[in-house]
């Protein structure tokens, strides 16, 4: 694994040489509050790099290489995201395999499956959820990294090569350039709904007051001791403690001892302390606008082209558009007809 500035060096010539780098990330956001970036796997022909973040490197001459070259990813979205949250540039140019696969047709398109299916090897499964701020790495761990980025090369030929034949590649970087817009777009929580965990909708108003205070109660603990929250307790657990502490019942969940305990019972005494004027309101259903007759006829006809292409094409319908995008278009006219990428609008067309 390379922990040094002579071996960072070395690779970023090789990638400043190269037309195209495999990419891939790895992150420790199940073993920790604060989520960094633990491992860089960078693919190139005849070797699969590792790179150790967490090892004081200046990686910034390393990332601006990779900005200037083509960058092959599979499902780019998370793993962009973590390369600009090191000081990545905006890249060049992405190839992402995965979007490549489904416009070539294909059913199954994830990772795995496509090494299955155009190499025959059979990757090993079970690392997901592994820890990878752990030092030494070990090597299952390294080779499994290393197997994320070493396809990731043979693999785009692949693709590019049926695109091309299919006419289809142009689909293709439209789509990877909006990918990398989209990962800029900074994903911010609202303060009003984020504790609103699953199964908190059965819960009255003064039982909402306390699972939002255990809620924030939680955050505070998992950020002091750098684990994630579901490691302090679970949604479940919360929204259960919410529930007892409405009905009276005070005793702490099990495994809750000592000054953390006392916290989590503070935590509840004070939001069941509060006025009815404080406690959180119900939020408001979000519906669907109701169509007028001649709406659902534009999108049953938008539909209509749509599956016909994408029979025609052997592509997925929702890849030419989703069935939110065929109402935007019978509601607001040609105008929604922009949130769709360019080759998309010319196979669906007009809404009339």
């Amino acid at each position: 694994m390379i922990q040094t500035h002579g071996a960072l060096g070395d690779l970023t010539a090789r990638v400043a040489a190269a037309d195209r780098a495999g990419v891939d990330t790895e992150a420790d956001s199940l073993h920790c509050y604060h989520e960094k970036v633990c491992l860089v796997q960078v693919g190139l022909p005849g070797a699969d790099e590792l790179v150790d973040p967490l090892a004081g490197l200046d990686l910034t001459p390393l990332l601006d290489a990779l900005a200037g070259t083509e960058m092959v990813m599979h499902g780019a979205d998370f793993d962009l995201r973590m390369l600009y949250r090191l000081g990545l540039d905006t890249p060049s140019g992405v190839f992402d395999t995965m979007i490549a696969a489904r416009l070539t047709g294909a059913d199954r398109y994830g990772y795995a499956a496509l090494v299955a299916e155009h190499f025959g090897d059979a990757l090993p499964k079970g690392q997901q959820k592994a820890n990878w701020a752990r030092r030494p790495l070990g090597p299952d761990l390294a080779r499994y990294a290393r197997n994320d980025t070493h396809y990731l090369l043979p693999l785009a030929e692949r693709l590019e090569r049926r695109l091309t034949e299919l006419g289809r590649l142009e689909w293709l970087e439209q789509a990877c350039r909006r990918t990398v817009d989209n990962a800029r777009v900074t994903r911010e929580r609202d303060p009003e709904t984020e504790w609103r965990v699953r199964g908190s909708h059965v819960l009255g108003p003064r039982a909402s007051a306390v699972l939002r205070a255990l809620w924030h109660w939680r955050e505070s603990e998992a950020r002091n001791v750098d684990r994630p929250p579901f490691h302090i307790l679970s949604n479940a657990d919360l929204v259960d403690a919410a529930q007892r502490f409405d009905r009276g019942e005070t005793t702490p969940p099990r495994g809750l001892r000592g000054t953390r305990g006392t916290r989590f019972s503070q935590a509840a005494d004070e939001a069941l302390a509060l006025d009815q004027a404080e406690w959180p309101r119900r939020p408001a259903v979000k519906t669907r606008p109701r169509l007028t007759k001649t709406q659902e006829k534009r999108v049953a006809a938008l539909r209509q082209r749509r599956n016909t292409k994408a029979k025609e094409l052997a592509i997925d319908a929702e890849l030419i558009a989703p069935r939110a995008a065929l109402e935007r278009i019978s509601i607001e006219g040609d105008d929604a007809r922009g949130g769709l990428l360019p080759w998309q609008r010319s196979l669906l067309g007009g809404a009339d």
